[in-house]
């Protein structure tokens, strides 16, 4: 058997590795963009907070709420330049109802809190007939309505309502309001 070779001592491997990699050059990385997903826009959460605080407040309450208002009194409104007819059209259903609110249940402060809203909607929708239930106030203290007064002065206060009438048996009667909204405001399309 013939003599095995001796190993390459540690600086001889690294002098022929250094050689044979002489002419090489290293790989450059591939050039990448590297995109920052966008920000997020700004909340304005004080603005917010700010309209949230004038929508509540753009309704006062009345005084005295009971002030002709016994149960089984009709309420109804007209708004000056209105005419008269308007509130017998609306009795009998000229305008459709396009939309409602039911407030049963609601604290007064929730309940302005919804209605106002809901007339925002409404009339930034276009919407010219809507209702508003207020209940009869069957659960209420003594079985007097609390929110029927409120809503009935809160409406009063609105620019967009241009009349009001109790709704119809069938559309609820004593404890709802049938709402005629200006028009003219329905949005583009």
């Amino acid at each position: 058997m013939a003599d095995p070779k001796p190993e390459p001592a540690a600086g001889e491997i690294a002098d022929d590795f250094a050689a044979a990699m002489r002419d090489v050059a290293p790989i450059r990385p591939p050039a990448k963009v590297v995109i920052a997903p966008p920000a997020p826009p700004p909340v304005p959460a004080q603005t917010r907070r700010d309209e949230a605080a004038v929508l509540a407040d753009s309704l006062s309450d009345p005084l005295d709420t009971d002030v002709g208002l016994e149960i089984g009194d009709e309420v109804t409104y007209r708004r000056d330049g209105i005419a008269p007819d308007v509130l017998r059209k609306l009795r009998r259903g000229t305008w459709a109802v396009q939309d409602h609110l039911d407030l049963h249940g609601l604290t007064v402060d929730a309940a302005r809190v919804q209605l106002v809203a809901f007339l925002a909607d409404a009339v930034k929708s276009g919407m010219r007939c809507v209702r508003i239930v207020h209940g009869k106030g069957w659960r209420s203290v003594g079985g007097v309505p609390v929110l029927k007064g409120k809503v009935a002065h809160w409406l009063r206060q609105k620019d967009e309502v241009l009349a009001y009438v109790q709704a119809r048996p069938e559309d609820g009667g004593g404890g709802a309001l049938l709402v005629l909204l200006k028009s003219g405001t329905r949005p583009a399309r």
